[in-house]
Order: C-alpha cells, then sequence, then structure tokens
C-alpha cells in the first residue's frame, strides 16, 4: 500500500461563529488532513511540532486513526501554535482575533526515515519554505506531491512561494487565492497560469459552492452538499485535501479520471467538518455515515438527458 506524508501544523484554536464560541481546541491544518485521510484506512504520517502544552490524549487519538505521530516534534517548555478567529454571519468571511506562533516560529521539519519514499506527499498551509525542506529531504521524488496554501503567503513570501509551486503536482487553493496568485479573474484563465507555473493539476476551492478540478484543457466541477447546518468552517479545506489526498494514497492510480473521483470524496468528507466545532466530527466519522452521504452525492449530480438531432 502507497504511504502518504503530511506536512502541516498541529495546532490549538479558538473559535466564534454565529452558533457559539469554544475555548482552546484541538486544530491545525495537518491534524484536518490526517483525520480525513484516516478513512481510506491507509499508512500516513504527520510532519509537525507541538509546545509541551500539547495534551498526549490527541497524540493518542492520533495514532489510533493509524497515523504515525514520531515525527511530530514536542518542545519542552514550548507553547503550541493557537490561533483565534470570529466568522461573520455568512460563514464565508472571517476575522483573526489572534495569531500566536509559538513553536512553530523555530520550526524546522524532519522526515521520518520511513516515509522519505513517500509516494505521495500532501504539504499543508505553512511557510513555503518549510514545505520546500519536506521535498528536499525525499529520498525519491514523490508520485505526487500536493500543496496547499494561502493568501497571507502570497502576500509575505511570493517568491519563495513560488519557487515550492515549481515543484509541485497539484496546488489546491480557493478561488480568491487563485485570482491573487494570477492576477486573473476567470477562474478558467486563473488555472491556466497558475498551471505554467509548474504544477499538472490545479484545485480551486470554492467552499459552499464546491471545486474545480484543471488539467490542460480539462475541466471536472464536483457540487458541494447543501447542508441544513453549517456550524464551524475552520479546516474544511484541510479536509477536503486530506480527502483527496487520502484517495489518491488509497487507489494509486493518478489518471484524471480517479482524481475526479478524489474530488467527490474529498467534498464529501469536509462535508462533514462543517457540522461541528474544531475536529470533533472528524474524530467520531463512521464508514457507513461516509458511504451514505457519497450515494448523496450521486443522487445530486447524476441525470439523463436526451439531445435532440
Amino acid at each position: 500500500m502507497s504511504k502518504l506524508l503530511i506536512v502541516g501544523t498541529v495546532a490549538f484554536d479558538a473559535i466564534e461563529t454565529p452558533f457559539g464560541k469554544t475555548d482552546k481546541i484541538l486544530g491545525g491544518a495537518a491534524t484536518y488532513i490526517g483525520l480525513s485521510a484516516a478513512n481510506f484506512n491507509i499508512h500516513s504520517a504527520i510532519v509537525s511540532v507541538v509546545g509541551e502544552d500539547f495534551p498526549e490524549e490527541y497524540l493518542t487519538m492520533l495514532q489510533n486513526k493509524n497515523i504515525d505521530t514520531s515525527a511530530i516534534e514536542v518542545v519542552e517548555g514550548g507553547k503550541t501554535f493557537f490561533w483565534s478567529g470570529r466568522y461573520h454571519n455568512d460563514l464565508n468571511s472571517r476575522d483573526t482575533l489572534e495569531t500566536q506562533l509559538n513553536v512553530l516560529a523555530d520550526f524546522e521539519p524532519v522526515v521520518p526515515d520511513d516515509y522519505k519514499d513517500a509516494e505521495i506527499v500532501m504539504l499543508g498551509n505553512l511557510h513555503p519554505m518549510v514545505q520546500l525542506s519536506v521535498l528536499e529531504q525525499m529520498s525519491s521524488k514523490p508520485k505526487l506531491a500536493v500543496l496547499d496554501t494561502m493568501n497571507f503567503w502570497m502576500d509575505n513570501a511570493l517568491e519563495d512561494l513560488k519557487k515550492v509551486i515549481s515543484k509541485v503536482d497539484v496546488i489546491t487553493i480557493n478561488d480568491e487565492e487563485a485570482r491573487q496568485l494570477s492576477g486573473e479573474y476567470s477562474l478558467v484563465k486563473a488555472a491556466r497560469a497558475i498551471e505554467k507555473m509548474g504544477p499538472k493539476y490545479v484545485v480551486i476551492k470554492k467552499g459552499e459552492h464546491g471545486a474545480l478540478l484543471f488539467h490542460n484543457d480539462q475541466i471536472f466541477f464536483a457540487p458541494a452538499l447543501p447542508l441544513e447546518e453549517v456550524f464551524d468552517p475552520t479546516g474544511a479545506g484541510d479536509t477536503f485535501a486530506g480527502g483527496f489526498a487520502g484517495y489518491l494514497t488509497k487507489t494509486d492510480d493518478l489518471s484524471f479520471e480517479n482524481m475526479k473521483k478524489a474530488i467527490i470524496h474529498a467534498s464529501n468528507l469536509a462535508s462533514f467538518c462543517v457540522e461541528k466545532f474544531g475536529t470533533q466530527r472528524m474524530e467520531n466519522l463512521n464508514r457507513e455515515e461516509v458511504q451514505k452521504r457519497l450515494l448523496e452525492f450521486r443522487e445530486l449530480t447524476q441525470f439523463e438527458i436526451e439531445l435532440s438531432s
């Protein structure tokens, strides 16, 4: 079976939405990616860093999901990365209230020996030079390197970001970020411009409006499942990335046709993430729920049509 290497933050979040607020809870890009990918019963490992204040029970929970946590460095006396945010009524926009880098400020990732030959690498949202460092530690070129990033790095480390973009196969970003990175308003033109930077595949996430997959002249669209209740969108994009990478790791098929299926699985898992605060929903998700919602996705998108002559 193929192996998935995940790099990103393991963190604390404090979240406020129109539906309530939390104290410090488990968060971080790598956490969501790992929990999502774990639904495919694969071998995965997380490379990250936490402080001495990080509860052992969280690491145990990840290990129970068959996630190797040996490369999550615990810094003695250090404090874990912390982010606090407040979402607006539409849940599509938010204000960052506080960011404490803490141990993340001096993080130098170390890829475990068992995963230096991982077939798929998922580079979660981090400083681009940290992401690049991971690729440089691999003993062999991964079959697929997937990069997730955000507008913060476009604003503050664009040249470094372009370096790592040139070395990956897939980039996943949202529509606003795609427009900023490419300078194009049309998402079709934006994807073509980003492909010229290096990636063969561009995934543009549109939140509650689904996701687009671009490859050369091919385009695929996956809807987002309309939900009755959305409590917290935090981590939905990372959950999407984890579902995408996890499915491709499980199936070991990197064709465009299989990537379409990966996008559907990714959207499906992301739809669960938003139903509770933080990682709660993803921690307790079961196979039956996932399969049932996949059928709902199929019903949402399948139709018969007759073309008149």
